[in-house]
C-alpha cells in the first residue's frame, strides 16, 4: 500500500495520516499508481485520538494533491466483435491451460467465444474467428430456427401451422370471443388474458381428429397393421412406435409442413417392419418417403419454432 505521510511535529493540528488504495479485498497487494475501470478503491484515514473534522482540514490539500498526480486512466481496449448477418457479435476470449487446440463457439446470447490454448496467442485467435465466418453464419441461422417462441400470446402475434406462419386474430361471436388462427377457431373465454391455454387445447383436439385420419390413410398406401393410435404431449419426441402395433404421436405435427408431417408419420411405421434404424430400415423409408432428407433438414433448421 502507498503512504502519503503527514508528519509535522511543528504543527499541533496537523498529525500523521496514512492515505493510500486498497483494490477489492487483495488489501496486501501494492498499489501501482494505476486505478483500471471498475475497480472498487477505499481511502484509509488513520488518526487516533483526534477529531474527524481536524483531520479532513489538515490533509484535504495533500489528498488533492495526491490523486491530482495519479497517472491518467488508459482507456480499455475496444472490444473485438464480428458481424454476421447484419448482427454485431461481440468476442470474448478464454485461455485454457489444458486446451491443445483454438474452440470456437457461439452461444444462445449471440456471443462469440474463443477458448485459447495455453501457448496460443489473442493475435491468431482473432485471425481463427475470421477464418470461420462462414461457421458462424451457419450456427447463427440455426440458433435464430431454434429461438424459442413466447410463453405468451397475444393478438397480432404468429406461430407456425401446417408450415406457415399465421397471425393470431381476436374475433367476436355473437356476445363470446374467438381466436383465429388460420383455418382453425377456438373460443377464448378471456380476451384480455394469454391466448396460449385456449389456443394450445384447440390445436390438441384437432391434432387428435387430423393426425389419426393421415396415420390410417398413410398405413393403407404403405401396408402397416396399426393397431392403436395416441396423440400425445412429448416434450423430446415427434413419435414412437411400439411392438404390439401402436403409434404414438406429438400433437405439435400438425404445425409441421404436410410433408414433413407425413415423413414422421411413415418413419413409425416403418419401423412396425424394422424396430431399430438399420440399413435395412432406412431402405424401407426411402421406398415410402422418397425425399425424407428434405424433411430431416427442414426439421433441423425449423424445429425450434414448432410448439408456442
Amino acid at each position: 500500500m502507498d503512504e502519503v505521510q503527514l508528519d509535522d511535529d511543528s504543527q499541533p493540528d496537523r498529525v500523521k495520516v496514512k492515505i493510500g488504495l486498497r483494490r477489492g479485498a487483495q488489501t496486501a497487494a501494492p498499489y501501482d499508481g494505476k486505478c483500471g475501470p471498475g475497480e472498487k478503491f477505499t481511502i484509509l484515514l488513520l488518526s487516533p485520538g483526534l477529531e474527524a473534522a481536524k483531520v479532513e482540514a489538515s490533509v484535504v490539500k495533500e489528498f488533492r494533491e495526491f490523486f491530482r498526480l495519479l497517472p491518467p486512466v488508459a482507456p480499455p481496449d475496444e472490444a473485438d466483435a464480428i458481424v454476421i448477418h447484419s448482427h454485431w457479435m461481440p468476442i470474448l476470449y478464454r485461455r485454457h491451460a489444458r486446451a491443445r487446440h483454438y474452440v470456437l463457439r457461439l452461444h444462445p446470447d449471440k456471443t462469440v467465444m474463443v477458448t485459447i490454448p495455453r501457448l496460443g496467442t489473442r493475435k491468431f485467435a482473432r485471425e481463427f474467428v475470421a477464418s470461420r465466418k462462414t461457421w458462424l453464419e451457419k450456427q447463427w441461422r440455426i440458433l435464430e430456427a431454434r429461438r424459442a417462441p413466447p410463453r405468451v400470446l397475444r393478438p397480432g402475434m404468429e406461430i407456425l401451422l401446417g408450415g406457415r406462419t399465421v397471425p393470431l386474430e381476436l374475433r367476436r361471436n355473437g356476445e363470446d370471443w374467438e381466436l383465429q388462427c388460420g383455418p382453425e377457431r377456438a373460443p377464448v373465454p378471456d380476451p384480455g388474458g394469454n391466448l396460449r391455454p385456449a389456443l394450445e387445447n384447440h390445436l390438441r383436439n384437432a391434432a387428435r381428429i387430423q393426425l389419426a385420419r393421415r396415420v390410417r390413410e398413410l398405413a393403407l398406401a404403405h401396408p402397416s397393421n396399426v393397431k392403436h393410435i395416441v396423440i400425445r404431449n412429448q416434450k423430446s419426441r415427434w413419435g414412437s412406435c411400439s411392438r404390439n402395433g401402436a403409434i404414438s404421436l406429438n400433437w405439435r405435427l400438425i404445425q409441421l409442413p404436410g410433408n414433413v408431417r407425413d415423413y414422421i408419420i411413415i418413419h413409425e411405421l416403418m419401423h412396425l417392419r424394422e424396430l431399430n434404424h438399420s440399413p435395412r430400415f432406412w431402405r424401407e423409408v426411402g421406398k415410402a418417403c422418397p425425399d425424407y432428407r428434405a424433411a430431416e433438414d427442414w426439421l433441423k433448421r425449423n424445429s425450434g419454432q414448432v410448439g408456442f
